[in-house]
């Protein structure tokens, strides 16, 4: 038989009635031919309770405790959907990550997948077995502990068994009908894609766009496997959602194919830095040691062997980064004036694979920007993309009016 994976997230399976509608789509697939693989999430919610039991009994805990207890969520939704599932006379078994096994690495709350096993799964399909409803988000690691993924991990569990099972597709069930220009939230002209390549939606999922998590379409992209990200709660066709596949199949390709945008962004600022080969060691060496997630980064010209090194990083990273800083500075590693922050920023991006065969999409970019009054604060690109930082209240400006001067609105430009 062909495999199809299937995996709803948590909005999807967030009652049992939902539970019930998917189940029903997994019986379609199964009448069709295929031997599913079924992800699950926890139900929507679910997670955050059992983070914050965690938090309530154990403010410093044991990281392979919290897995244990935050996996929990998804093992309860597989068993419901595969009850669900024998009580439509489909034969379904629901697996732990353990019961796989799905290998990781053994850092807790983040660990790596390293290897999915397919014999057991497959002795059960040999025997009869038509839906496997594996637990998302989970594994085991080589001490024999239980790991989750990380947020967003079940994305990444779905798209590793459609490539340990070389699945014909890879089905990612939510609360939206798919991957839009913009977010229709911000911008009513938003335009839903039939096809979007692998590298946008990478660079999309990296600078916002939450619709699949960015570890998942890396995976994707590393092995070939075909995405669709479809809508739970309209009806069922093949040609719903949006295919994520690779830029050959799409016929034409936009220019710019989306706009994405990011609110939760800090801009910091080393003031007067002492100019010397190593600094950017020196300063970007303690942050990657802190956790600090640093995007943009621009240094000042030079001037009598002083330097201002500006980088941006997400909002709740802002204190661990000052810190980072301010013990590098004191154990003499750099030297520095000041460091200032500014949380009060955004990052808004144009994303397009037409732009490695196109000029000027730079240009046209500020040129909105300008034409709008926005001013813009820190610029960073990519083969195929372009990102500013500019103060965050013109952010749904900003995307607006790039999604208009773009015509995003239109199929093909």
């Amino acid at each position: 038989m062909p495999v199809l994976v299937m995996k709803f997230g948590g909005t999807s399976v967030a009652t049992l009635d939902r539970i019930r509608r998917a189940a029903k789509r997994v019986g379609v697939e199964v009448a069709k031919g295929y031997d599913v693989i079924v992800i699950v999430s926890a139900m929507a919610g679910k997670t955050n309770e059992l983070v914050g039991w965690v938090n309530e009994t154990s403010p410093l805990y044991d990281a392979r405790e919290y897995d244990a207890v935050v996996s929990s969520g998804e093992n309860v939704t597989a068993g419901l959907m595969a009850l669900t599932l024998q009580e439509m006379d489909v034969p379904a078994r629901s697996w732990q990550g353990w019961q796989v096994p799905l290998k990781t690495t053994s850092q807790h709350a983040s660990a790596r997948i390293t290897e999915i096993p397919p014999d057991n799964i497959n002795a059960k399909f040999a025997e009869g077995m038509r839906v496997a409803v594996v637990a998302g988000f989970q594994g085991i690691s080589d001490e024999g502990r239980i790991t989750t993924l990380g947020r967003g991990g079940s994305d990444t569990t779905a798209v590793a068994f459609a490539a340990a099972f070389d699945a014909e597709r890879c089905d990612i069930y939510t609360d939206v009908d798919g991957v839009y220009t913009t977010d229709p939230r911000i911008c009513e002209k938003a335009r839903k894609l039939d096809k979007i390549a692998f590298e946008e939606m990478l660079e999309l999922a990296s600078l916002g766009a939450k619709v699949l998590q960015t570890r998942s379409v890396e995976l994707a992209l590393r092995y070939n496997v075909k995405l669709r990200v479809v809508s739970s709660f309209e009806e069922q066709s093949d040609e719903a959602g949006t295919l994520v596949c690779d830029e050959e199949e799409i016929m034409e390709l936009n220019v710019v194919s989306g706009v994405a945008y990011s609110r939760d962004e800090a801009k910091m600022t080393l003031i007067s830095v002492a100019d010397r080969p190593g600094i950017a060691a020196a300063i970007f060496g303690p942050l990657s040691e802190a956790g600090v997630n640093v995007d943009m980064i621009v240094q000042n010209i030079s001037e009598e062997g002083r330097t201002d090194m500006t980088f941006s990083c997400p909002t709740d990273q802002v204190a661990r980064a000052e810190k980072a800083m301010i013990d590098a500075k004191s154990s003499g590693d750099i030297n520095f004036h000041d460091i200032v922050a500014d949380t009060n920023v955004a990052k808004v991006s144009v994303v397009g694979i037409g732009m490695r065969s196109h000029a000027g999409v730079a240009a046209k970019m500020f040129q909105v920007l300008s034409d709008e009054g926005i001013n813009i604060k820190v610029i960073t690109t990519s083969e195929i993309k372009i990102s500013v930082l500019i103060d965050r209240k013109y952010m749904e400006l900003a995307v607006q009016a790039l999604h208009d001067a773009f015509e995003l609105e239109k199929a093909t430009v």
